[in-house]
């Protein structure tokens, strides 16, 4: 499947096949797709958890508002974000560059992230979008069908994952094989009422 059609073809879906789950080998796969997203200044700052436990699956969805998709999904990724990545050893993330552009862009990170906690978690937040959406086409392109979630208690998800202090969530999303298709598109806007020329108009205040 190209990535047009990956694309065209990607809708949310909320029933999966309960029995299958995703092997590890499709597994590293999807994660290989997924860490190929990019971030600014190669800081890398999502991390992902794979949640594979049964008993924790069950907690989450009792998170969840009992969402039939977080346990019956093949698989569970909750998409993470570090605010501090910036400054926990950046020079790793240059370490293949010439020592001269390694060295300015690590300066770069710390100078640019240094004291702003709101741009901080900006960035995780726009680095995990990016990878949440790789992750949902990949997926689409490996056969399973997704179903991204903001609708869960993200203070006791963090609890139940063990979430370090310097770290938020994201997302969840929940990967699988349908059982039950998408509904028709419910009312996708004209491309006039969202894509401006140059400047907003009186129309798009």
């Amino acid at each position: 499947m190209d990535v047009l059609e990956a694309i065209a073809s990607r809708r949310t879906v909320r029933h999966f096949d309960p029995e299958h789950r995703m092997p590890d080998a499709e597994v590293e796969q999807l994660m290989g797709h997924i860490l190929r997203s990019p971030t600014a200044f190669n800081i890398q700052n999502w991390r992902f958890v794979a949640a594979q436990d049964p008993a924790l699956r069950a907690e989450i969805r009792k998170a969840a508002w009992d969402q039939a998709q977080v346990t019956e999904a093949s698989l569970l990724l909750i998409f993470c974000l570090d605010l501090k990545s910036w400054a926990k050893a950046p020079e790793r993330y240059w370490r293949h560059a010439p020592p001269a552009v390694a060295e300015s862009m690590v300066r770069e990170i710390r100078h640019f992230y240094r004291d702003d906690e709101a741009l901080q978690r900006d960035e995780g937040m726009r680095s995990c979008g990016i990878a949440a959406q790789t992750a949902m086409l990949a997926a689409r392109a490996m056969g399973y069908d997704s179903c991204p979630m903001d609708g869960f208690d993200f203070k006791r998800v963090a609890h139940l994952i063990n979430l370090p202090p310097d770290h938020r969530i994201c997302m969840m999303i929940a990967f699988g094989k349908t059982v039950q298709g998408a509904h028709p598109r419910s009312g996708q806007l004209d491309l006039t009422d969202v894509f401006v020329r140059n400047a907003f108009t009186e129309q798009f205040e």
